[in-house]
């Protein structure tokens, strides 16, 4: 028979033998704590199943003036016309939902009819949300996309120059920039939209306010309220990158060949007063694009990341660049005088000389049809879409060349027998 004493040092040596178990244990789950992997969100993992995420369908793109955005609205319509999504076109022979007034329902046709059951909106207009939002569903996905202004001013110097007074009676930009004031009249600020400040116009607000701190917070915090994403032109394969993440869209829904751009002969080379000029005289624009260009790499870092970012973008301009050889006669795009199909030319304005694509003549009718809609120019694919979803409605008078009524019509679906 064991005496007490003997139980009593076997109950210390468990006792003991236990506190060093429970140490060991700890300390390790210390060290899988510093690694970030707790037991919880073990767990976590085991419990919750991953679920893929849905693509959005209702969508809202804020079209900004010369800012890549008719690249992003040919990327929006094709998304449109791949999943049978009805787009809200503007009303009648508009070609803009009633731009630069601001936008109100009745300006997409048939809103009286349809009511809250559009699902993407993007051709060009004045933002005013509660007008927006009697034709837009609930769960809407809001976004836009933003340039530089310093570019940007000088894009739309060439673009507008024969149409904006301020432009028509300056020699070049230069000169323009030098004085503003001498040519910009307050008194025609709706033709001089173009001007000064043209972000924050087609964001709703007035291009001439002043440029006061407090001000311009309220209308960032607005802006970021009103809209889930801002988009950056300068980076424009990243941005499509966090767009196809953010929408859960596949990567050709985000493909694109470059539209509305121009022949680089056209551009006019900014003096470095001209442009820390623009710097002050679209302040505006200036404080809008630094705000929003920081929240666009803090979204990328946070839902990303720079590594899987550049792996992703690749991807993207591999598929570009296979799309372009398997599509294109001249591999890229070319200048008016030599776009050979007039109905895919598009609108010409000012000094610029827009560019267009020529398509290879032996494409099978499946890639032909992809190929038309990836080079469609604005104007002629808000027309198509129109006569597609209001057959019953007089078509848009572009006046386009005869030819694009017999491209029109080949484009058409075909009925069921």
């Amino acid at each position: 028979m064991k005496s007490p004493v003997c139980t009593s040092r076997h109950t210390k040596c468990l006792v003991i033998f236990s506190l060093c178990l429970g140490l060991i244990f700890l300390s390790g789950f210390f060290r899988m704590k510093n690694k970030d992997y707790t037991i919880s969100k073990v767990h976590e993992e085991l419990l919750i199943p991953f679920m893929p995420c849905r693509a959005k369908t209702n969508v809202m793109f804020l079209k900004t003036h010369k800012t890549a955005s008719s690249t992003v609205l040919n990327i929006m319509f094709r998304f449109a016309e791949r999943y049978n999504l009805t787009v809200a076109l503007p009303a009648d022979q508009l070609v803009h939902l009633g731009y630069p007034n601001t936008f109100l329902a009745h300006f997409v046709e048939e809103f009286q009819t349809i009511g809250q059951n559009y699902n993407i909106m993007c051709n060009h207009l004045r933002f005013n949300p509660s007008e927006v939002q009697k034709v837009m569903a609930a769960n809407t996905f809001y976004f836009s996309i933003l340039r530089n202004p310093i570019p940007l001013l000088e894009s739309s110097y060439i673009y507008y120059k024969d149409t904006v007074p301020a432009f028509r009676i300056s020699k070049d930009v230069n000169e323009y920039l030098a004085s503003p004031m001498k040519y910009y009249h307050p008194a025609d600020y709706k033709q001089n939209i173009y001007a000064r400040n043209i972000m924050w116009f087609d964001f709703g607000y007035d291009n001439n306010a002043e440029d006061n701190k407090k001000y311009i917070q309220a209308v960032l915090k607005e802006i970021e309220q009103n809209f889930h994403l801002i988009l950056i032109a300068e980076y424009f394969d990243e941005s499509m990158i966090l767009l196809k993440h953010t929408l859960c869209w596949d990567l050709d829904d985000v493909v694109y060949f470059k539209l509305n751009s121009r022949s680089q002969d056209t551009v006019q080379t900014l003096t470095p007063e001209s442009e820390e000029q623009i710097k002050a005289w679209c302040s505006l624009d200036w404080k809008l694009y630094l705000h929003f260009n920081q929240s666009f790499w803090r979204r990328i870092e946070e839902t990303i990341g720079l590594e899987e970012l550049e792996k992703e973008v690749s991807r993207l301009r591999m598929r570009q660049k296979l799309l372009m050889e398997t599509c294109l006669l001249d591999q890229e795009a070319v200048g008016k005088d030599h776009i050979k199909n007039k109905a895919l030319l598009p609108f010409q304005s000012g000094d610029a000389n827009i560019l267009g694509y020529n398509l290879k003549q032996d494409l099978d009718n499946r890639t032909l049809r992809t190929c038309q809609k990836m080079v469609m120019p604005e104007l002629q694919y808000t027309s198509y879409l129109y006569a597609v979803q209001h057959p019953h409605k007089k078509r848009k008078q572009l006046g386009l060349p005869l030819l694009w009524t017999t491209f029109h019509e080949k484009m058409q679906p075909t009925a069921p027998n």
